[in-house]
Parts: C-alpha cells; sequence; structure tokens
C-alpha cells in the first residue's frame, strides 16, 4: 500500500447528499448521515455536552437541535456561508475519525456528482486543501467504474440523494461528454412520496426522515410482490397505511430521464463498441436497491439489442473505495491529470 511506502495515510471519500463513506489505506471504513446538528440554547449544549454532532446522532436528538444537511444535489450549496461551514465541520470530522492516531501525511479523493459545477468543485477543493496535504475532486460514477476496474465499454448508473449520476466509461477518463448529471435522486422521490402519502392521507404525521425510511425499505417499480403496508400515525395513534401505487409511481418517475440521457451516451460510443457497452449497464448507488430497477431499463432499451444492467455488489462504499484504489495506484503528485487537485 501507499502508506507503507512512504508513511502517508491515503482516504477515498464519496461526499453524498444522504451519507458520506470514507474508507482508508490502513483498512478503516465508516458511513455517516451527512448532516451536522447545532445546540438551539444553553438547554441543547448540556444534553449533547458539545456545541456539534453529526449523522445518526444529529438525527436522534434533532428536537435540542439545528441541522444543517450542507449537500444540495450532491454538492455544497452555493453561496450559503452556513451550509459551507457545516460541509468543512462535515469534512474534517470524518477526516479526523478516518485518521486517528496517524501523524503523518493524509491526502484523499473526494467524489462530486459527474457534472458538478467548476464554482462548487473549487468550493469542495478549498475546504479539502484545508484539511489534507493532498487532494483531488472527480466525479463519483468515474470513482465506481475504477473500483471495478471497468474502465471501458461500459455504462455506470449511480443513483444518489441528491443526482443520478451517469458516466459512458470508453477507456480514458470520462469527458464532459461523456457524463450526465440528473436532479432526480432518492431525495426528489422522497419529496413526492411524502407529498402522494399527504395527498391520499392527509390525517398522517409525517417527518421527511420517516418518508425515507419507508422508501429504502420498500422501494420498488413494475409490478409488486405483493401489498406494501406500513405503520403510520394519525393523531398520535398509531394505524396500518397501504402505499403501493405511491410508492410505484414515485419510484418510477425517474426512470424515464435515465432512459434517456442512456440513449444519448450509448450513441456516443464507436458502432462497434455499442454492443459492448449496452451488456455492460451497472447500476451503483443506494438507489440502486429498488427492486425491479434494472429490469424496467433493459426493457425500456429492448429496441437497442440485447441489454444486460447489472447491480454493483457493495453500494454503500463502491464510490470511496474505487477512489481509495485511484489514490493508492496514482501518486498524488500525478493527482491533477485526472481532475481538481491541490498542492
Amino acid at each position: 500500500m501507499a502508506e507503507q511506502s512512504s508513511g502517508q495515510l491515503l482516504l477515498g471519500i464519496d461526499l453524498g447528499t444522504s451519507r458520506t463513506a470514507v474508507v482508508s489505506s490502513r483498512g478503516y471504513r465508516h458511513i455517516i448521515r451527512s448532516v451536522v446538528g447545532y445546540p438551539k440554547d444553553i438547554i441543547g449544549i448540556k444534553m449533547l455536552g458539545k456545541t456539534q454532532a453529526f449523522g445518526d446522532e444529529a438525527l436522534q436528538k434533532k428536537s435540542a437541535l439545528v441541522l444543517y444537511h450542507p449537500l444540495e444535489d450532491g454538492v455544497i450549496r452555493e453561496g450559503s456561508e452556513r451550509d459551507y461551514n457545516a460541509a468543512f465541520e462535515l469534512l474534517r470530522h470524518v477526516v479526523g475519525l478516518a485518521a486517528e492516531g496517524h501523524e503523518g501525511k493524509v491526502s484523499g479523493i473526494i467524489g462530486v456528482p459527474a457534472r458538478a459545477s467548476v464554482l462548487n468543485k473549487e468550493l469542495l477543493l478549498r475546504i479539502a486543501s484545508e484539511l489534507l496535504d493532498t487532494a483531488l475532486v472527480v466525479s463519483e460514477p468515474f470513482m465506481v467504474a475504477y473500483y471495478l476496474n471497468r474502465l471501458g465499454n461500459c455504462i455506470i448508473i449511480d443513483i444518489g440523494a441528491g443526482t443520478v449520476d451517469i458516466c459512458a466509461m470508453k477507456g480514458t477518463v470520462p469527458a464532459p461528454e461523456d457524463q450526465v448529471t440528473l436532479l432526480k435522486g432518492g431525495d426528489y422521490i422522497d419529496e413526492r412520496l411524502e407529498a402522494a402519502i399527504g395527498q391520499r392521507y392527509p390525517e398522517v404525521q409525517l417527518t421527511r426522515n420517516l418518508v425515507r425510511t419507508i422508501k429504502e425499505e420498500h422501494a420498488f417499480v413494475g409490478e409488486p410482490d405483493g401489498p406494501v403496508t406500513v405503520t403510520l400515525r394519525s393523531q398520535g395513534k398509531p394505524a396500518q397505511y397501504e402505499l403501493t401505487a405511491e410508492l410505484r409511481l414515485v419510484c418510477e418517475s425517474i426512470v424515464p430521464d435515465i432512459v434517456e440521457q442512456l440513449t444519448t451516451l450509448i450513441k456516443g460510443f464507436d458502432p462497434e463498441d455499442q454492443q459492448d457497452a449496452l451488456d455492460n449497464i451497472i447500476l451503483a448507488g443506494g438507489g440502486s436497491r429498488i427492486r425491479g430497477l434494472p429490469a424496467m431499463i433493459a426493457d425500456a432499451l429492448r429496441e437497442y439489442g440485447r441489454i444486460r444492467v447489472t447491480v454493483i455488489d457493495d453500494p454503500d462504499y463502491a464510490g470511496a473505495l474505487g477512489a481509495l484504489r485511484l489514490a493508492t495506484e496514482l501518486p498524488p503528485e500525478h493527482w491533477d491529470k485526472v481532475g481538481f487537485a491541490s498542492r
């Protein structure tokens, strides 16, 4: 490993709207919700015992905290000092956990949406350069492809909370025209599901976190295996509510845009490579767990010939592990050849 030869600790970080994953060259791995909480008042500070909380701890104690989700559509909210500061604290927290006890240099590669703006990449790099000796910002789907060692004639569809990133791999570092970012990811599904449940059952008490939990447990497209029934509360009293139609509708709502962009990217391959690409469409990210999604995408593309859509084995860590693999195989002094790098 690079750390053993240079004394440098290397990190791979997938900085996501909903969750942030970090892995290190000494075997550390951790996932945390991308949320930072600050006490509302002196009582909150006394209850918390500190001035900020992260991830699940912040969500569990949300009544005493002001919560910030600093990443919107997979990137830092531009022009918001509060979100910039929260993103800094979140990244400092995960880097600190991964580098605990390490006294040498720490360098890291961070994944961002495929078509994140130059300004946003620069914002993230500014934060990272304060926390890491060398930092690189690269495309998340490219990191998934690197983790899989699938660098040619394949298409990665990374379905995250803030975005869906689609990347055509052609044996080189992807060019801008080989990548697409759609703003209809998991958060979009959550928003539509909350509205659909509220319309059908206006008496039900909902929070966005509760809606997200329902989606993560039951999301599907196509024909359901059976009715989806969940326990919700109305006026504080629990009851069973059937949500099959609502879940199907909102989950399927992201498919047409994905298929449209896939068809565009497929045409960008050389004709003799197009069938290989169609045989190697790979779903990654949390949204890859939506039941029935591979079959629905394949069916929508059937006029293009034989289609094979598969789901990655480790959607939680694939992006971070790909970033770490790149960090390990490419010396930090050459990182600027594949993305935005600091020195």
